[in-house]
């Protein structure tokens, strides 16, 4: 009998994507992550390797090397690596969130220059948002670039930004002034990682990671014209450009965080269906084992289906429905990638918390989702202003 397809099936071409992009992570697996992280390696073979079978840049327009899909078809690789124990973080970065922006807003010659080795894999392009000062308010964003002569000087400062020792570029926000207000607006720039006056500095996580965490430094960095985004021209470059990576980035998220929800619960449910300490039954058939697995199951479905409508609104192009979704599901996928991993440790017993079985890692990991790339408190505001019609909190 031939499985009925519905309006909440997801196409045939997404299901073949997904199978065989989990047979590709599948080779590589928690044991290859966690030893590219012990020894301070990259996740760098993967990479590649997702790359040169299109998986990349599934979501970037055929002309320019990739699948001409859309957000939806990278969400589902991301969340199908992330199920099988190798996610890659830097998806979210380099062509959820640049790609997007440089698809979107870029010049033709940018577009270019850049999309195709984002969707191959072989231009890793970080992206340089978040300060010290400005939490998660891009108001407050206090590095600047300065027109100077034919090009730019960009100075200030970024921290917590993902994978710069492994990127090619990195995709700056900047603020600039504005020729007929003086103020200051925002701006994007890309700039090479081997600038002049661009520095770097690890921040040491509490967690293992091949991706390291660092503060940027910009010192007088000069960039050519051809670093702005959209080009000087555009009357419609600064904040539209910035939100136009920001959907993207939650939604992918929240898939990176379903997939480590999968992963922990088929952890979880294996161990418990074996595992025997009482007559000749598993543990999995008592109501204090099974309950909980039962709830992460659907807090998990729930979340899924969230990121997937955030996604197809993106994807058709309703930028704000696509922005409530989006930020719905990257709180859905935060709070049940902290359930399972919570309820996979403690089905588990003493042995979760043991390197064998490489769950007491992922406790913290996990944790990230609720952070970053917005705290779960803003995407709270977000809600209850935009959805519900509430005043503005802050």
């Amino acid at each position: 009998m031939s499985e009925t397809v519905t309006a909440f099936s997801e196409p045939e071409e997404r299901a073949a994507l997904r199978e065989a992009v989990a047979r590709l992570a599948a080779k590589y697996g928690r044991e290859y992550v966690e030893k590219q992280a012990r020894e301070g390696a990259k996740m760098t073979d993967m990479w590649l390797e997702m790359g040169r079978h299109g998986f990349l840049g599934v979501n970037i327009a055929e002309e320019y090397g990739g699948g001409g899909g859309g957000m939806a078809d990278l969400a589902a690789v991301l969340e199908e690596c992330a199920a099988a124990g190798a996610p890659l973080l830097m998806m979210v970065v380099s062509p959820a969130i640049c790609g997007s922006i440089i698809a979107r807003c870029g010049t033709d010659e940018q577009r270019r220059r850049w999309l195709p080795g984002i969707a191959d894999g072989t231009h890793l392009m970080a992206f340089g948002i978040t300060e010290a000062d400005a939490g998660s308010n891009s108001h407050q964003i206090t590095t600047t670039a300065t027109r100077d002569g034919d090009g730019w000087v960009l100075k200030g400062q970024k921290t917590f930004i993902s994978g710069v020792d492994e990127a090619q570029s990195v995709l700056v926000v900047a603020r600039t002034a504005d020729e007929r207000t003086g103020k200051l607006k925002p701006a994007l720039f890309v700039m090479p990682t081997d600038a002049d006056g661009f520095t770097r500095q690890v921040i040491p996580m509490s967690w293992q990671a091949p991706e390291k965490q660092f503060t940027l430094f910009f010192d007088d960095v000069r960039l050519p014209d051809e670093a702005l985004v959209g080009g000087a021209d555009n009357p419609d470059a600064g904040l539209w450009q910035l939100f136009a990576g920001l959907n993207p980035e939650r939604i992918m998220g929240g898939a990176f965080s379903c997939g480590m929800a999968r992963y922990a619960l088929d952890k979880a449910v294996a161990y418990a269906g074996q595992r025997s300490v009482w007559k000749d039954q598993p543990i999995g058939a008592h109501q204090g084992i099974a309950h909980p697995l039962a709830k992460v199951k659907i807090e998990l479905e729930q979340a899924r289906l969230l990121w997937q409508k955030a996604a197809a609104l993106y994807d058709a192009g309703d930028d704000m429905a696509a922005g409530e979704y989006a930020n719905m599901a990257k709180y859905a996928g935060g709070e049940v990638a902290c359930n399972a991993t919570d309820v996979a440790v403690h089905t588990h017993g003493g042995n979760g918390l043991t390197q064998e079985y490489g769950l007491g890692n992922m406790l913290v990991a996990a944790r990230l989702g609720r952070i970053a790339p917005v705290s779960r408190e803003m995407i709270l505001n977000f809600v209850a202003m935009h959805s519900l019609g509430l005043p503005k909190s802050y």
